[in-house]
């Protein structure tokens, strides 16, 4: 019996604040105002979900829309989806709580070729059927039936783009490319079908003529496994939808549990066109767009300010070739470089990796370097078109070294075309290499951490057509294990061959996998990329792949096919990247066409548009990394609460959030020193998760004074509404802290027993007992017995006995809690009172009410 969500986000989940869903940022519309419903679905836990920025961005560019609101649903975390399968309670929306089905539209993103399990299992637990013929059987077909009663389904993202044919059963449309502007067209369509009063079938052919979206039932599937239209009112081939970068809805929601990317992130250059021949988002984003420096610049300056974080990211997928970031970076730097902020940026090109840049990623909180040579020899770094020398790695990787970094993260492959014995052990001697150029007396020497993926061939490349062995992958893997073992300050992990197999049986398959998917599923499948999850995973697919009689390795396909994705028409041209797969045989490079020459992809034109490349501004004066202010010059102590939902935040969570809230309301916090500067908040006790209080504590102390009425008004305006702050008093700095002054704290608790208790009688004889023994394990799991009798200081029954509901009883006591650990719990006490009435009994709540320091 499906019950309400909020019974079942509770302390026995983990990370039960991920389904809150009143995050700083989030966007609560009103329900019945709105015309058409989103749901965003992002298949995978809420740590990834909530950070990826293509999620955020859509999310909030949806809520900015008329007459349209857009929620947030996320995979559950296995202990949630076994509650929601166990009540039959359908998989719910975070911000309104109602279930999936109540939505027009789901929108997945599919970013990888194993994330559609992951679509399933959401489906599932939705109660929405899985595949488009069982959501539309019997529906529609009088032209005065309505929608139907499921949502649409569609995906987008790269996946999705490249090649969705093993997943169309599953989806009633496909967006390619940018989902910016083609979203808000799709709601449009959506609220005109509604008011008309469409069927699905002609709702989805109004869609089917929008550009960008793909509607597979209206398309057939020829033997070959190529596509085709099977009518005459649907374009032969879908159009990818390109989309300027728009950084001012990048600044959105601020989680309260630490996600993947726990920072701003700010998309400065979209599209690449560097030309590696392995790299399918370099092929699907062309061309390059440049996004202007003011605007980045604004967007940081303010998403900084207005979400409390202490880290920003800029994206791109080549962020080097971003030839403002230097001037971009280095202005951020030194507006923000008061307030312990880092900038990071993901993997760079090691051949742009200058003095400039290391002084914008570096300072007292160094972010790490990633650089992404691929190939261990020059000769294979010219089949792929990398485009780097090995001069321009060691110069890069040198420079680094130079500026103070001791590690850096390098990222390779193997398995690739034309690949030999000779450029796999080159890989080693490259790092080898680069240790003893990097060499300096008295500094550590240069440690690297490699990671070696096993490359898998992916549509709209021009590998599309190589064929890749598992077999050859393992033999590669163990001739650089033998290598590194020579080695020292290294550390190699290599990508598991299972995952590789699974990702190239998928990702150039068609329409005939899609049972293959159901069914791996159906035996299990699901995470299939994290490693806790794979094997499961991998015996899952093996046994669906064997059901379905099929090879592991699908044949590869010849230059002559007609391909699964050639309806798709991302830009490039088919006969190009057959051309340049010839290049890649004879070691021919290709030039960045942002720099240099058109290579005449044919990408370029109206309805794509052409690369936007800005000049590079000038770069200004570098001011200095961050010098923590640790001078205190004022100490604050807050008394709040902790309340409704508020109880399911973590203590580590609720520092975060502290840390952020200081930010945003621009209250001069002191810091310590050290190589990790931290902000001086200590909150004088942590409270348990699912506890609630109005009897915290927090110490902040301060560079410059602030009036207390003031720093209450400033921080009053930047808490959450379950975190109410209820007073600001000023404390001498030489005073003991709030931890070092706790004695003890008050409690109120909700206990119940199964079996009948005489609470009063039973309080009364705990009260009046002389010795209160406790069984306790120490650190060792040893066990021993602790007097708690002069722990205990007051101990009261509120509820008597007469008017017991359900035999609960609330019960008041207050306890030690000293900053050594001599501490009464409320679970504690709660088993001492079972003992005495020799049955078990339950905490159902514990409310702290205050915390009593030392005069």
């Amino acid at each position: 019996m499906p019950v309400p969500v909020e019974q079942l986000i509770t302390p026995e989940i983990l990370k039960p604040a991920r389904y809150l869903g009143n995050e700083l940022g989030a966007v609560h519309k009103p329900w019945n105002e709105a015309t058409v419903r989103w749901c965003l679905t992002y298949p995978e836990i809420y740590e990834v979900g909530a950070s990826n920025l293509g999620h955020i961005i859509l999310y909030n560019i949806l809520n900015t829309q008329p007459r349209q609101l857009c929620d947030r649903a996320y995979l559950p975390a296995a202990d949630l989806a076994a509650k929601l399968r166990e009540t039959g309670t359908p998989l719910f929306a975070v911000e309104s709580k109602r279930s999936l089905l109540d939505f027009d539209i789901l929108g997945f993103s599919l970013s990888y070729e194993l994330g559609a399990t992951n679509i399933l299992e959401m489906l599932d637990l939705a109660g929405v059927p899985l595949t488009w013929q069982a959501r539309t059987l019997g529906v529609g077909a009088s032209e005065k039936e309505q929608l139907s009663p499921y949502p649409l389904i569609f995906a987008g993202g790269p996946t999705a783009t490249s090649n969705p044919e093993p997943y169309v059963d599953f989806l009633d449309f496909i967006v390619l490319g940018d989902g910016e502007e083609v979203l808000p067209e799709i709601g449009l369509v959506l609220e005109e079908g509604k008011q008309a009063g469409l069927t699905r079938e002609a709702l989805l052919l109004d869609l089917a003529q929008v550009p960008g979206v793909y509607v597979p039932r209206f398309y057939d599937m020829r033997p070959d496994g190529s596509v085709v239209p099977n009518r005459s009112d649907v374009p032969e081939r879908i159009l990818r939808r390109v989309a300027a970068p728009m950084p001012e809805y990048s600044i959105g929601l601020v989680p309260y549990v630490q996600t993947v990317h726990d920072r701003l992130a700010i998309e400065v250059r979209r599209g690449c066109t560097r030309g590696c021949r392995f790299c399918q988002p370099g092929m699907l984003t062309r061309p390059a767009r440049d996004v202007e420096p003011e605007a980045v610049v604004d967007a940081i300056e303010k998403g900084m300010r207005a979400t409390g974080y202490n880290e920003f990211s800029l994206l791109s997928l080549s962020c080097s070739d971003y030839l403002a970031l230097p001037a971009v970076g280095m202005e951020i730097k030194n507006r923000l470089k008061d307030q312990n902020i880092s900038l990071s940026l993901p993997s760079q090109r090691v051949d742009r990796f200058d003095e400039n840049i290391a002084n914008i990623i570096g300072g007292t909180r160094q972010s790490g370097l990633t650089f992404a040579p691929e190939a261990g020899t020059q000769r294979l770094r010219d089949v792929i078109n990398k485009g780097l020398t090995n001069e321009e790695l060691l110069r890069g990787v040198k420079t680094a070294y130079e500026q103070g970094w001791d590690k850096v993260k390098l990222y390779f492959m193997i398995g690739l075309p034309g690949e030999t014995d000779v450029d796999v052990i080159g890989i080693a001697e490259t790092i080898h290499w680069l240790q003893r150029e990097c060499y300096a007396p008295n500094r550590k020497r240069l440690n690297v951490t490699i990671t070696i993926s096993n490359f898998t061939p992916k549509p709209h490349t021009p590998f599309q057509w190589h064929s890749v062995s598992t077999e050859e992958f393992e033999r590669k893997q163990e001739l650089l294990k033998a290598e590194f073992r020579r080695l020292r300050g290294v550390k190699v992990n290599f990508t598991d061959v299972r995952i590789s197999a699974m990702e190239d049986f998928v990702g150039r398959g068609d329409r005939r996998l899609g049972p293959v998917v159901q069914r791996a599923w159906e035996l299990g499948a699901g995470m299939d990329s994290w490693w806790e999850s794979l094997d499961r995973a991998f015996g899952a697919w093996s046994q669906a792949i064997a059901e379905a009689g099929l090879p592991w390795k699908l044949p590869a396909p010849s230059l002559e096919d007609d391909l699964p994705w050639d309806h798709l028409d991302t830009g490039i041209d088919k006969q190009w990247l057959k051309e340049d797969y010839q290049r890649a045989l004879n070691e021919a490079i290709v030039p960045d066409c942002s720099f240099e020459g058109c290579s005449h992809c044919g990408v370029c034109g109206t309805e794509f548009g052409h690369n936007i490349v800005l000049e590079a501004p000038p770069i200004p004066q570098f001011e200095g990394h961050f010098k923590p202010e640790t001078a205190r010059v004022q100490r604050l102590r807050l008394a709040f609460g902790k309340r409704g939902s508020m109880a399911l935040v973590s203590h580590l969570d609720l520092v975060r959030l502290f840390d952020r809230v200081m930010r945003r309301a621009a209250l001069p916090i002191a810091f310590t020193g050290g190589f990790h500067p931290s902000p001086r908040i200590a909150i004088a006790s942590a409270l348990a998760l699912g506890a609630t209080s109005n009897g915290e504590i927090a110490d902040f102390e301060l560079t410059r004074r602030v009036d207390p009425d003031q720093f209450l008004t400033a921080i009053k305006a930047q808490l959450p509404e379950d975190l109410p702050a209820f007073s600001v008093s000023e404390i001498p700095l030489a005073a003991p802290s709030a931890t070092q002054a706790l004695q003890k704290a008050e409690y109120q608790l909700t206990v119940s027993s199964e079996q009948p208790v005489s609470w009063s009688e039973l309080i009364d004889r705990v009260r009046a007992a002389e010795s209160l023994p406790l069984e306790m394990t120490n650190k060792k799991g040893k066990t021993y017995i602790a007097e708690m009798r002069d722990r205990l200081f007051e101990l009261d029954c509120l509820t008597s006995d007469s008017n017991s509901a359900d035999n609960q009883a609330t019960v008041h006591y207050i306890g030690s809690l000293l900053n050594d650990g001599t501490t009464l719990r409320p679970e504690q006490l709660v088993t001492i009172l079972g003992q005495f009435a020799e049955a078990e009994l339950d905490l159902v709540q514990v409310h702290r009410q205050r915390l009593l320091l030392d005069a």
